[in-house]
Parts: structure tokens; sequence; C-alpha cells
């Protein structure tokens, strides 16, 4: 083995064991580790109930389900599952903005609804969200979300390689 070592170049071996012990090379360079960067749609909503609607991390954002609601928190129209659904998709792309992202750059979308016959009925506006290709995810229905009034909540994971 001896003899097997002298013929692999001394650089090749340290590099290799700078790999593997985590240590860097002259040949590499340093990760950066990216904060964080929180962003509220709205402050005092949020601040109340506890959440934020998104974090950016590096190249993925991970949203918080939308719904439809105004600037106090309150549920919008009532009953129509169709603009809760619109309504839902307008705030998140509000967000996508924020961070310069569109829907495009959306890699997974989970819907919950209380009415999935209603939303299987509705979701072909979704062709207008998604015109080149559909995000993974998963669709459910609930008992109920989180407001008496919401029939939709949709959430988001983005991702865009620089």
């Amino acid at each position: 083995m001896h003899k097997i070592l002298q013929l692999i170049p001394a650089t090749l071996i340290a590099a290799s064991l700078s790999a593997c012990t985590g240590a860097e090379s002259d040949h590499s360079a340093a990760a950066t580790i990216e904060a964080p960067e929180y962003f509220l749609l709205r402050p005092d909503v949020e601040k109340a109930y506890g959440y934020t609607h998104a974090i950016k991390i590096g190249d993925d954002i991970k949203i918080s389900g939308a719904v439809s609601m105004d600037d106090e928190g309150n549920a919008t129209d009532i009953g129509d599952l169709e603009q809760q659904m619109k309504n839902a998709y307008s705030d998140l792309e509000k967000v996508l903005d924020h961070f310069g992202y569109t829907f495009d750059d959306v890699i997974v979308e989970n819907v919950f609804t209380t009415d999935m016959a209603k939303f299987l009925e509705v979701s072909p506006y979704r062709n207008t969200i998604y015109p080149e290709r559909f995000p993974t995810g998963t669709w459910l229905e609930v008992k109920g979300l989180a407001l008496p009034g919401f029939m939709i909540e949709i959430e988001l994971e983005a991702h865009r390689s620089r």
C-alpha cells in the first residue's frame, strides 16, 4: 500500500484529506451562510396570531398558508371558494414578488380546503397561475381552517438557483 500512496500526487492526497476533515483547501471558497430574511404581509395580523408569512434562506422561500382575508384578519368572500382561491393566489403573488420570484419558481404547493368537490370544480383556475408546469404538492380536505369562513388555504415553497 505504501507504493500506491507514493504514486498519488501529494496535492491530491492533501485535497482529499481536507475534504474528509472539512478543512478548506487553497482551491475552495469559504461557504457563506445566509441569514434568514423574514417577510410580513400583514404585520399586525401575523404578530397577533404568532406567525411569519414567509421566510427566505438562500435560494429557498417557505410561504405560510395564504387565505382570503382583509388587512384586519377577517375572512373575505365567505361562501365563495373560487374567489377565496383567487384572493389567496393574489397574496401569494405579493409575497413572491417581494423576493423577486414568480409562480414559475414554485416547487411545492399544498392546498387545504373545507370543500374538495368545489375546489376540484374551480381548480382549472390554477392553469392561469402555472401555465408552463405545475409544482409538486398535496391537496387535502379538512374539517376547518384557522378562522370560520375560510374555505381554502394555500402554502408554497419556492426555489431559484442563482
